[in-house]
């Protein structure tokens, strides 16, 4: 410690170097970022401890200037990417402390909803859905977003509350709203689970070979919110049916789990769809009791209007 207060004695000794450090303290001390925080703690702070803390200023001058020039958070300068500097008085010497800025903030949270949406065999992009970008130019998608924000606002767990069972042709944006409404619910700390369904299926005939189709089922029943999309799709066994799309829809209509659906068929289509097995036997009790857990639990409300896959093509 001596031969740096040495060190520094000569170089302050040196009137070149002093000359520099004179501005450069004059520079930072006259700051109109510091001079505030100067201002408001002259009680606290000697004279010796500012030039003590000169460093600190000059690091939040430094730091505080990137933020205020900020090119966004994936191009932040600062030495903590996202966070900005304040200025705090500790042990009656300045200190810089960084926080989040809002733009981290911001980003994190965007973060933390999306980790409350769980998917399988979904793309990741459809979970950037908003109910404020849905089309408003059919009955079917007003009575959909009115339901869906209704829905958001009165959710608490383990009360009854009904799904939507959302219906209609290829492309009209059936998965598009699922997002949507689990984006809404996510804002709100709920998680939820969108499954693409012909694929789940799929899953569930592999997993009996690595024994882990009762783990899955499980997860899928118990989960807080489900969404199952394009039910109907898939050429669905009477094994798919009654061992495993039966017993999630009956736990779930037991629990009070709130259970959505998208489909290109119709209730009554559905139910037509579920009747034949893959060996063409005809099953109507058996498909007549999936149909009524459905019921049960969603609402159904067709959507229409133009195929927005083909538009996009």
């Amino acid at each position: 410690m001596e031969r740096v207060n040495h060190l520094l004695q000569r170089l302050l000794g040196n009137q070149r170097f002093k000359q520099r450090y004179e501005q450069m303290k004059r520079y930072i001390l006259e700051h109109p970022d510091v001079q505030p925080f100067l201002r408001a703690h002259e009680r606290q702070l000697s004279a010796d401890a500012v030039d003590r803390s000169l460093m600190k200023l000059y690091e939040f001058i430094e730091q505080h200037g990137n933020c205020r020039q900020c090119p966004g958070l994936e191009r932040c300068n600062n030495m903590l990417p996202g966070y900005h500097p304040n200025l705090v008085v500790n042990g009656g010497r300045i200190d810089v402390e960084y926080d989040r800025c809002p733009k981290k903030v911001q980003h994190d949270e965007r973060k933390r909803q999306e980790s409350l949406i769980q998917s399988m065999f979904m793309p990741r992009e459809i979970l950037r859905a908003s109910l404020s970008d849905v089309d408003l130019n059919d009955d079917g998608r007003i009575k959909a977003i009115r339901f869906a924000e209704r829905f958001v606002a009165e959710y608490e767990p383990g009360k009854k509350m009904k799904g939507l069972y959302l219906h209609g042709s290829f492309g009209v944006g059936k998965t598009y709203l699922l997002a949507a409404i689990a984006n809404e619910l996510a804002k709100r700390n709920v998680s939820s689970l969108i499954v693409y369904v012909p694929e789940l299926f799929r899953e569930m005939k592999h997993s009996l070979q690595d024994q882990t189709m009762n783990e899955k089922l499980d997860y899928i029943k118990k989960v807080p919110v489900l969404m199952l999309d394009d039910l109907g799709a898939e050429a669905m066994s009477s094994w798919v049916r009654d061992d495993v799309f039966g017993p999630i829809l009956q736990y779930r209509m037991f629990e009070n789990l709130p259970t959505f659906f998208t489909s290109n068929f119709d209730m009554q289509q559905l139910a037509h769809h579920l009747t034949y097995s893959q060996r063409g036997e005809e099953e109507k009790v058996k498909a007549a009791r999936i149909m009524e857990r459905i019921r049960y639990l969603a609402y159904p409300i067709e959507i229409t209007g133009p195929n927005r896959r083909e538009q996009n093509i």
